[in-house]
């Protein structure tokens, strides 16, 4: 069930919170819990009911493995409990690439089924192994089977995250002010949910139609000219930056009218000075959970500069392959290994030059941020292409190896100001009849998406420093929530439910 429908909006958010605030209400706790945690079963069997077992499963092998790690010998029992997890996401989610490579290499012709990929599988099996890590150092331990269902299925961070540890979320089911209705949560939660709800189906939605024909294109052989690659670019940038933060200001919003707050998950990662800033705003806890439970454990920056850059490499690699199982996904985690390998070497030389990293002129932040943005930009075309070659088509473009061109319609109007047209013409601009850029059409809507993410305040910002109840806020809230679900004709997945 997605976010952004008429189902989950008008039948099951309603209807779950009604009756979990009911039971709650009423001192039934207990019975409160096992609604919430059926409610959220129900919400992932939606999509496939036949996951819905695994997902049980999965939930069963984690919780006796916490048990299990109360008792010695408890290294054993957590590599085992690892590893099981790591094999279950393996099968599902690369035995597929695994074997096709396999066959490349080797010329066999091995045929496996095609398996697909369960919902969630990668959160909800990174969150239990936090679990897993956290019982094992006695940082936390839950032997109520009923809660640790809860803290693995809650459905607002259910499918995309946020990854949350145990003791972040279930100690505040535990208070009994979260079991009656608080109206200052609901109107919190529902401003932050229907500015989510815009972000996905208008903004994230709206410049879609820019960018999946260009890909399509390059993934066809298409030899795009600068400003259709750029644009495609551009507008993927933008339609994954709005998709994301659109999700998971939906998912804050909706744990937030529970009266539960999840960690942050999105702070504005295009207004990155440097590549570290971006991974500390982008996908915050998976950020977090690549720096704890894998770059700090390989040694982290403990063990000399060299191995220090070997253990980004290795963490970045990893995590994009998590992210999908394919060269296009390696390639992107590669690019951002690659980048945080410089930006800590260009501070180790300005440190040792005497430089304050915490001071900069305004200049010199902007220009580091347009560097950010543009590095960013790249390592998206590898994320969005579905193969290699379609990468390098998309890039081909944008270095303007297939030209400069503008829809032939626009020299007549460029000629208009001075012969301008002509001009661009001598110096080998093409115009033609264009399908993949809009023209100034497209420009307007990418500058202005940008002026957006660069210089307004996100939602968290939004909500400590504007927000309050009142009429005013809540016609505004009315019109915008009224507006996005009318364009939920268009309705769509959100992008990190494919990985």
């Amino acid at each position: 069930m997605l976010f952004n429908s008429y189902e989950f909006i008008f039948l099951f958010l309603p209807i779950t919170l009604i009756i979990f605030f009911s039971i709650g209400g009423k001192e039934h706790h207990r019975i409160a819990i096992a609604w919430l945690v059926g409610a959220s079963l129900f919400f992932y069997g939606w999509w496939k009911p036949a996951y819905l077992g695994l997902m049980l499963i999965s939930i069963l092998f984690n919780y006796a493995i916490g048990v299990a790690l109360t008792h010695k010998p408890k290294k054993i029992t957590l590599i085992f409990g690892i590893a099981v997890n790591l094999l279950l996401i393996g099968y599902f989610k690369y035995a597929n690439f695994f074997i096709d490579n396999l066959n490349q290499l080797t010329g066999i012709n091995y045929h496996l089924e095609t398996i697909i990929l369960p919902l969630a599988i990668s959160f909800f099996t990174f969150q239990q192994i936090t679990y897993l890590v956290d019982a094992y150092k006695g940082e936390t331990k839950e032997y109520n089977f009923l809660h640790y269902c809860l803290f693995v299925t809650f459905f607002p961070q259910l499918i995309a995250g946020p990854i949350v540890h145990h003791k972040e979320m279930l100690p505040q089911f535990a208070k009994n002010v979260i079991y009656k209705l608080n109206h200052e949560h609901l109107a919190v939660g529902l401003t932050i949910f229907f500015l989510g709800l815009f972000k996905k189906v208008v903004l994230a939605d709206g410049i879609a139609i820019y960018a999946t024909p260009v890909f399509a294109a390059a993934e066809q052989g298409v030899a795009l000219t600068f400003f259709e690659a750029w644009g495609g670019a551009l507008a993927y940038t933008f339609q994954l930056y709005f998709d994301f933060s659109g999700y998971s200001d939906m998912a804050i919003g909706i744990a937030r009218m529970f009266g539960i707050r999840l960690p942050l998950n999105f702070h504005s990662p295009y207004k990155a000075v440097n590549i570290i800033d971006f991974w500390r705003r982008w996908h915050i806890t998976l950020s977090r959970f690549l720096r704890d439970y894998l770059y700090i454990p390989l040694g982290g920056s403990r063990k000399g500069k060299v191995q220090r850059y070997l253990n980004l490499m290795i963490t970045m690699l990893l995590g994009g392959l998590w992210h999908g199982a394919g060269w296009t996904f390696v390639v992107w985690g590669a690019l951002h290994g690659f980048y945080l390998m410089i930006n800590h070497a260009w501070h180790t030389v300005r440190r040792a030059l005497g430089d304050d990293l915490s001071r900069s002129s305004w200049w010199g932040r902007g220009l580091s941020q347009l560097i950010t943005f543009i590095a960013v930009v790249v390592a998206w075309v590898f994320f969005r292409a579905e193969s290699f070659d379609g990468a390098i088509n998309v890039l081909s473009g944008m270095i303007g190896i297939n030209g400069v061109a503008l829809p032939e319609n626009y020299l007549a109007y460029l000629n208009y100001i001075d012969g301008l047209g002509d001009y661009l013409s001598t110096q080998g601009w093409l115009f033609m009849t264009m399908s993949l850029f809009k023209g100034i059409e497209e420009v307007v809507h990418l500058f202005l998406l940008l002026i957006l993410v660069w210089y307004f305040p996100n939602t968290q910002q939004f909500m400590k420093s504007q927000w309050k109840p009142s009429l005013i806020w809540a016609i505004s809230l009315t019109t915008l929530s009224i507006y996005s679900i009318l364009n939920l004709t268009r309705m769509s997945e959100f992008l990190y439910f494919q990985f």
